[in-house]
C-alpha cells in the first residue's frame, strides 16, 4: 500500500496496515500492472529495432544502387572518349 500511495504522489502518509488478503489482491495487481507494461515497452523497443533495421537495409539499397550508376556512367564516360578518339 505504500508503493501504491507513493507511486501516486503522496509522501509520508500515513498507512495503516493492510490485512493479509488485500495485501495478496494489491501486490497481484501491481505485479499484473507492471507485467502489462513491461510486454508493452518490450513490443514498442522491438519495433523500434525491426524499423531501424528496415530503414538501414533500404539505404544501403539505395547506396549500392546509386554506385552502381555511377560506375555505369563512368563506364559509359570512357566509352565515349574512346569513340570520340577513333
Amino acid at each position: 500500500m505504500r508503493t501504491k500511495m507513493r507511486l501516486l504522489g503522496f509522501r509520508g502518509a500515513a498507512v495503516k496496515p493492510l490485512n493479509e488478503e488485500a495485501a495478496a489482491e494489491l501486490g497481484a495487481e501491481l505485479l499484473g500492472e507492471a507485467l502489462v507494461f513491461g510486454v508493452g515497452g518490450l513490443c514498442l523497443y522491438l519495433e523500434y529495432l525491426r524499423q531501424a533495421g528496415q530503414s538501414r537495409r533500404r539505404e544501403e539499397h539505395l547506396e549500392q544502387t546509386l554506385s552502381d550508376l555511377r560506375q555505369g556512367l563512368e563506364r559509359l564516360q570512357s566509352d565515349l572518349d574512346q569513340l570520340r578518339a577513333q
